[in-house]
């Protein structure tokens, strides 16, 4: 799709990101050391201020942001800090785990399945319009992982509450708008409520110069091709280690047998002790850019 398509096509876009979402909402990626990845910095007393604009999907994509989900947590075992198969829409031994546990109606091991619970996070291209305490960044285009919160303020731009509120596209080059960034520490947490879309504008004035931002973007499908994710096979092997557990390797894509008892049984639940506590990052929700940012670090060591 060419640039001048792109801005041709812009009011169809709107239309197709209010479905993508409507999917998202019908009943990381660890990054390491990658410095294509762009978060805000906080201040000794956790607070932040930075100014970005969300940008169209990338040459050759459709949507400007992909859904992935993670897990990370410590068992007897150690750490299991991976991704999840769900990203793709295939079975996890995590997700199948937490199922179980949560149907066995016993509260305690609903609560283990609460602290096992995936972790949600989205990764779209943005251009860095203001960043105080790191002005070289301005002016580049970044990848960005965020959570639910600041996902359910784009979402509310395309999807308004109120007949009065016109939906609009904050992707959009000519009639997105920048997205101002305030994050402050509540209560221990990073709190992102009063972060706000500014009132609409082009990015740029020039086409020519928002085009050269566009053909900087980088890749978002790249986060869901099948390197990113190990087989079932294998995560079901480090999942029966973590939790203490024994297994046999078998044919990749066939379930691993087990040779041990469930961690809790006849109802008897498995109960962590105090250093075996599944990791909960320091967000509100378990899912903005601070622990986002700390589990991606833990990963990158695990």
């Amino acid at each position: 799709m060419s640039f001048a398509t792109m801005k041709k096509n812009r009011n169809k876009s709107l239309e197709s990101l209010i479905k993508e979402t409507e999917k998202i909402n019908s009943p990381s990626f660890g990054n390491g050391d990658d410095d294509r990845f762009w978060r805000t910095a906080l201040d000794k007393s956790g607070n932040g201020y930075s100014v970005i604009r969300f940008l169209p999907a990338p040459t050759g994509e459709d949507v400007p942001w992909v859904r992935t989900f993670n897990h990370g947590f410590q068992g007897p075992g150690g750490w299991y800090i991976e991704n999840s198969l769900t990203t793709l829409g295939q079975k996890d031994p995590v997700s199948e785990y937490n199922t179980s546990l949560w149907n066995s109606g016993i509260e305690a091991n609903k609560d283990i399945a609460r602290k096992q619970k995936r972790r949600l996070t989205y990764i779209s291209n943005v251009y860095i319009v203001k960043d105080p305490s790191n002005p070289e960044n301005e002016g580049t285009v970044r990848l960005f992982k965020y959570g639910k919160k600041i996902f359910d303020k784009v979402n509310d731009m395309m999807n308004p509450s109120f007949e009065d509120e016109t939906p609009r596209n904050p992707f959009d080059l000519w009639e997105g708008a920048n997205f101002k960034m305030k994050i402050r520490k509540v209560d221990g947490f990073s709190n992102y409520d009063k972060s706000e879309f500014d009132n609409p504008a082009p990015l740029l004035e020039d086409d020519d110069k928002m085009e050269e931002v566009w053909k900087t973007e980088h890749s978002l499908q790249e986060f869901l091709t099948a390197d990113n994710f190990k087989s079932y096979n294998d995560l079901k092997v480090k999942l029966d280690k973590i939790l203490g557990t024994a297994t046999v390797p078998t044919v990749a894509g066939e379930p691993s047998p087990k040779l041990a008892d469930p961690p809790f049984d006849g109802g008897k639940p498995f109960t962590p002790t105090e250093a075996t506590q599944p990791y909960v990052p320091p967000t509100a929700e378990n899912e903005d850019e601070e622990g986002l940012n700390y589990f991606s670090k833990l990963a990158a060591t695990a």
